[in-house]
């Protein structure tokens, strides 16, 4: 992290400052983006630029770069290949106008940062031991499909499994699984994954689609269909997805183990099969 962008300029990450006015700040109004890099290639940086993209176009804000000038910038943060595993995390907020009004002025330029930053290796231990979630209801707002930085909630659901022994919180609305804190949710039964369809209740993970892609091409059966609370319960498998961490397993819930408490065959297959596409984008094949 020696290197940032900040509003055009490439600027040490001890130099870069933003207004305390800037909306991000005083509102958390803006979107972000994290998109994993593996030997300087990026993983599905096109889908994750889309979903910048609609991100920016639900809160109503132009994007302020070119899709080639995202390239530009982020393949500069990142390094040519080849080069370390890395994650780029990028933020555009609505700008920092001279007051605090919860209307914006129309002629305020957007805030546009981006840095990189090591991506840490799975620890050991996980592919036979799995993870710890606990469920709670989710007590968010009604847009989570917009990769929006307030994160307030998110904050206090790792903040909950973290008090509780556990890595992540996974959370149910009026009873139906929606998607962790910080990640997706999938799981097995009879030898079929099942996962919540994208909707405005949940964020359309990419590294979630890519598992499903890989499920398709290798003759996984899968179904994207809503999952009660039990169901996930009963589950003989369970999974979180995301862009940093991957595909773990969790083998615990709520206390209670999942399956036969360790990491089921067909996560072991799915681990397999990312890993395997993992280094084909490692050696530019993808």
């Amino acid at each position: 992290m020696s290197e940032a962008y900040l509003n055009g300029a490439f600027v040490p990450m001890t130099e870069a400052r933003v207004s305390v006015m800037d909306r991000g700040f005083i509102f958390g109004d803006g979107v972000y983006e994290v998109i994993p890099s593996y030997g300087g290639y990026f993983l599905r940086l096109e889908q994750h630029l889309d979903r910048l993209d609609a991100s920016l176009a639900a809160i109503r804000l132009d994007n302020p770069l070119a899709r080639d000038e995202w390239r530009s910038v982020l393949r500069r943060l990142v390094g040519a290949p080849p080069a370390p595993d890395q994650s780029v995390y990028l933020q555009v907020t609505r700008g920092a106008p001279a007051s605090r009004d919860h209307l914006c002025p129309a002629d305020v330029a957007p805030t546009v940062f981006a840095c990189a930053s090591p991506i840490k290796p799975r620890r050991p231990e996980i592919a036979t031991e799995g993870v710890a979630c606990i469920t709670r209801p989710d007590i968010r707002w009604l847009h989570c499909e917009i990769k929006s930085t307030s994160l307030i909630a998110a904050v206090m659901m790792r903040r909950e499994a973290e008090d509780a022994s556990a890595l992540e919180t996974i959370m149910h609305r009026d009873g139906v699984v929606t998607e962790g804190a910080v990640s997706n949710v999938l799981m097995v039964a009879s030898n079929t994954i099942m996962t919540p369809p994208n909707s405005h209740l949940l964020l359309p993970g990419i590294t979630r689609e890519l598992t499903l892609l890989l499920a398709e091409e290798h003759g996984i059966r899968y179904l994207e269909e809503p999952v009660p609370l039990e169901t996930l319960r009963n589950a003989d498998e369970i999974w979180l997805s995301s862009s940093t961490r991957e595909v773990l397993p969790v083998t615990r819930l709520d206390g209670a183990p999942v399956g036969d408490g360790r990491p089921g065959p067909l996560w072991q297959h799915m681990d397999r099969l990312y890993q395997a596409h993992k280094e084909k984008v490692r050696n530019g094949d993808v």
